[in-house]
């Protein structure tokens, strides 16, 4: 498959204040790219609205939403349409993670998980991704994780939102194939962002070495360019991803509880 000429296209980034999201917002914008900044602290987006204008030229615009609260794709959607913008990739990285003993986590919580994670980023290629096969041209790229490989203990719920993620962006894959657009899944491992400070331990992290936004980045546009379905940053992690074809199911959750475990267990 040909290289994607990102000159001149619109992309929208979720979660585009810091971590992969910002690598992601800045790569396009030097690829030629305008972008539209999704997440919620205003401040932090026009900060780096501002940055990527001056250093790339391009348009770039801020626009706070906590993706997590019911309706907020359906306004985001209809706020582009206010401003006469035309959504050529979409880039679904907004997310986090819930991680200890599932019945000590907060539900409500959780729920937002669930909310983020996944309901979120299906309404917003349900609004945009019509529009990229009506013109025949256009990315989605869904950030999934290592963990939608293999059950995860102690993080049951972040777990299962990327398998969801993994499913349901390789089913479009394999539906808009052919037609113009190009599906990725994205599949980090664990990555030197803020994600392990918003859960509240590194425990999650199982002792991975950490990778850096940049090249989970760069990973994502040899995916695209390779047409491929679903990439993995860095060997290792697509080595271990491999695990659950050659065990036992239950096997396999064992021993990712006993990886996974919470060190004041």
């Amino acid at each position: 498959m040909n290289a994607y000429p990102y000159q001149g296209k619109l992309a929208m980034v979720t979660g585009a204040s810091s971590g992969i999201g910002e690598a992601y917002a800045k790569a396009l914008a030097a690829r030629g790219c305008h972008v539209v900044l999704i997440a919620r602290s205003q401040d932090k987006l026009e900060a780096l609205a501002g940055e990527i204008k001056r250093k790339h030229g391009v348009q770039a615009y801020a626009l706070p939403s906590d993706l997590s609260k019911t309706g907020a794709s359906r306004q985001l959607a209809e706020s582009m349409r206010e401003l006469g913008l035309t959504v050529d990739i979409l880039i679904n990285n907004a997310g986090f993670g819930t991680y200890g003993r599932f019945e000590d986590i907060d539900p409500e919580r959780e729920q937002e998980e669930i909310m983020l994670n996944t309901a979120a980023l299906v309404d917003l290629t349900h609004h945009f991704l019509p529009g990229m096969l009506e013109r025949k041209d256009g990315i989605v790229v869904n950030v999934a994780s290592m963990a939608a490989f293999v059950p995860c203990a102690y993080s049951a719920v972040y777990g299962a939102t990327k398998a969801f993620v993994l499913s349901f962006s390789e089913a479009l894959w394999a539906e808009t194939r052919g037609r113009g657009v190009r599906v990725l899944t994205l599949c980090p491992g664990a990555t030197d962002t803020g994600f392990f400070d918003a859960v509240g331990s590194r425990d999650m992290a199982a002792g991975s070495a950490m990778s850096t936004p940049e090249n989970v980045v760069k990973a994502g546009f040899r995916g695209i360019d390779k047409g491929s379905s679903y990439i993995i940053d860095g060997r290792n992690n697509y080595m271990s991803a491999q695990i659950g074809r050659f065990l036992p199911r239950r096997r396999v959750a064992s021993i990712m509880e006993r990886i996974s475990r919470p060190k004041a267990l």
